[in-house]
């Protein structure tokens, strides 16, 4: 209480320390009208502190007025005038001004290791701050001011200008794609360009500067050059140019992506295929002798065929009694293809069949595939093969997407997909050449087109066709229910496949595998992701060997090498490891569950032993829910426990052909 005191003025934080004030009783006090006490006719008029209930007045030239009558509208907290400041390396300025009348002053708190002066005028104060750094750029400055009516601030953001700096510059780090990371400063915002081995690097859809962040409350900026794919082509010097007007800065940091799979020295003899017989032979004219004469003579008695593959005895698939053997179109563990034909005839072998029943890099081939390669395999000159970037790695080597010129006379260039050989042993060579004269036999619209060879230099190199959509299983995903979840939500929406395309796909590789079985090929390996889409829904089987690293959890590692893609593979297969055109349709049953799924794992949901156990108890995949039941009845004929139980595949094709013409009418009725 502090009534008829004589008070005539209280100031407004003189009950600062009294959060909790009820009551404040000032009657009978003689204040004076000025905007010292604008604070007691606002409290007054708020009912604060019971001031609400109390006459209060004030003198003004001898008449006294009641404060709720008081007209106080001029008096206001006094501001800081226009709060400027200059952007000068050498010597900012930082100025405020108020009226005249008000008490001011500058607060630095955060610039205390600085020179700063104070200049003081009627109208306003300055304050000047000399030698300061970048590192007080964007920092505040306040100015504070207070009148009797109450004190205000009002903040100034410094702007300092400064040359470019690149704060740092790494090496390559692969992410999503390639980044070398780097974080400049500088004020005004510097302009950002790279050289690549000293001469300028034009930017565009594969390479290119992207700004990550800015660093909070700051202008240092944070980046990464990204590099889409980069091969053995980008490696080099990679030098980052920052500049804006107060000056620039330059910074080199080396960039390696990928050895040069095309790297040998020009001074030594180019390295040709090795032979497969003894020095001195043709590698294909001897053995093509052998087996055309043996093509137009009847055999006098049936043969038996078996495969060696990766060193290992395949059972084959026989149609006795028939000469015609049967090869696997497949890689197993880390090696290339190798196709090792063994007699093992029950007839009395002659003396010559006996010397090469006794060589294993020696074989009888069976005519029917390998008559026409002495001059079938086409090579491709290494000068007409440009890379372009990787697609893939697989255990036998790498394979790039390149640009290939004079492949067929159409076309001056096209686009390829090229793979090359990881090592280059006798043994490697020998699968390589091989390989190449099995690929080169295969000819049929719905397996991937082999061009040919390029064996002058290392590595040696395959050339096939390329096709644009990629694996079959990631654009099954792609276009399925779930596409934007599996892109976390940032990939382009490419719509659902529909009954009539999944139908559509199915159909041409139950038409490539008709080819296969009619040459007696056993593929062991048939899955969507070793199925490749090309334009207009073009799907073909192909197989360059990538598979086992890209999708490694579709394997099982059996001992210490081996890997077996065992959700796909039937009974016999896992127990007894027996390949034949009937594990195949197995395979192909499951084909069928994956594209009606839009590209899931079978039996995801189990481990590998899990599996394992319930293909060979007898389980089945369950029917997809937007599977007709047409399809279904065609997975379960696949799925048959004894192979000669399953369906043929030519039944197969023709079934699935019906239902392309005529597509079934589909009604969930599973939910």
């Amino acid at each position: 209480t502090i009534a008829a005191s004589g008070l005539q003025y209280i100031a407004a934080d003189a009950f600062r320390a009294n959060p909790k004030l009820t009551h404040l009783v000032l009657v009978g006090n003689p204040f004076l009208c000025s905007c010292g006490i604008r604070w007691l006719q606002l409290w007054q008029r708020n009912g604060w502190a019971d001031l609400g209930n109390q006459s209060l007045s004030c003198w003004q030239e001898r008449e006294e007025i009641p404060l709720e009558d008081l007209n106080l509208k001029d008096c206001g907290r006094s501001l800081p005038g226009e709060v400027e400041q200059g952007g000068l390396l050498n010597g900012p300025s930082v100025q405020g001004a108020t009226d005249q009348s008000a008490s001011q002053r500058w607060c630095p708190s955060r610039l205390s290791s600085l020179s700063l002066s104070l200049q003081m005028s009627d109208a306003e104060i300055t304050l000047q701050i000399f030698n300061v750094s970048s590192r007080f750029n964007r920092k505040d400055v306040t100015c504070w001011a207070e009148n009797e009516a109450g004190p205000s601030e009002k903040a100034v953001q410094l702007n300092v200008t400064f040359p470019a700096v690149i704060l740092d510059l790494q090496e390559a780090i692969p992410q999503h794609y390639w980044c070398i990371p780097f974080s400049v400063d500088g004020n005004p915002p510097p302009a950002l360009r790279w050289l690549f081995n000293g001469s300028a690097l034009a930017e565009g859809q594969y390479i290119h500067t992207k700004i990550v962040e800015y660093e909070h409350n700051s202008t240092v900026a944070h980046g990464c050059l990204q590099l889409n794919r980069p091969t053995h082509v980008n490696n080099g010097n990679y030098t980052l140019l920052a500049r804006n007007p107060l000056g620039a800065d330059a910074r080199t940091v080396p960039g390696r992506f990928m050895d040069n799979p095309f790297s040998f020295n020009p001074e030594e003899p180019i390295v040709g295929m090795a032979p497969l017989l003894h020095p001195g032979d043709s590698p294909l004219g001897n053995y093509c002798k052998t087996t055309c004469s043996a093509h137009c003579s009847p055999l006098s008695a049936p043969q038996r065929w078996q495969w060696w593959w990766g060193g290992g005895l395949l059972e084959p698939d026989i149609s006795p009694p028939s000469h015609a053997g049967a090869a696997v179109l497949a890689q197993d563990d880390d090696l290339a293809m190798s196709l090792h034909f063994m007699n093992l005839g029950s007839s009395p072998q002659s003396s010559a069949e006996s010397k090469l029943e006794g060589l294993k890099t020696n074989f009888i081939e069976n005519p029917q595939y390998f008559c026409d390669t002495c001059k079938g395999v086409h090579h491709i000159k290494r000068r007409d093969i440009v890379l372009k970037w990787e697609l893939g790695e697989g255990a036998f080597g790498k394979v790039f997407l390149a640009e290939c010129y004079n492949l067929i006379p159409e076309h001056e260039k096209m686009l390829v997909a090229v793979k090359a050989l990881k090592e280059a042993t006798e043994s490697a060579r020998l699968d390589f050449q091989r390989e190449a004269e099995l690929l080169t036999v295969l000819q049929h619209e719905h397996i991937v087109r082999f061009y040919g060879v390029c064996t002058d230099g290392e590595p040696l190199i395959m050339v096939f066709e390329y096709m644009k959509h990629g694996d079959l299983n990631r654009f099954l995903r792609s276009h399925g229910p779930d596409a934007k979840i599996l892109d976390n939500g940032n990939g382009q929406s490419f719509g659902q496949l529909t009954l009539s395309q999944m139908l559509q796909i199915a159909t041409q590789i139950a038409s490539g595998m008709v080819y296969l079985a009619s040459l007696h090929f056993v593929h062991r390996d048939l899955a969507t992701r070793n199925c490749l889409v090309g334009r207009s829904l073009v799907v073909k089987i192909g197989d360059f060997g990538m598979s086992r690293d890209i999708y490694s959890t579709d394997y099982y590692r059996v001992g210490g090498r081996t890997m077996l893609p065992i959700r796909w593979m039937p009974p016999e297969s896992i127990l007894y490891r027996k390949f034949t055109t009937e594990s195949d349709i197995w395979s192909f049953g499951v084909v069928l569950w994956e594209i009606f799924t839009y590209g899931k794992q079978p039996w995801y949901q189990l481990s590998n032993t899990e599996a394992i156990e319930c293909i060979t108890q007898g389980r089945e995949l369950e029917r997809p829910r937007t599977c007709p039941s047409e399809v279904y009845d065609i997975m379960q004929g696949c799925w048959q426990r004894e192979p000669q139980q399953r369906q043929n595949i030519k039944e197969i094709h023709s079934r699935l052909q019906a239902l392309v013409k005529t597509p079934p009418v589909y009604l969930d009725v599973l939910g």
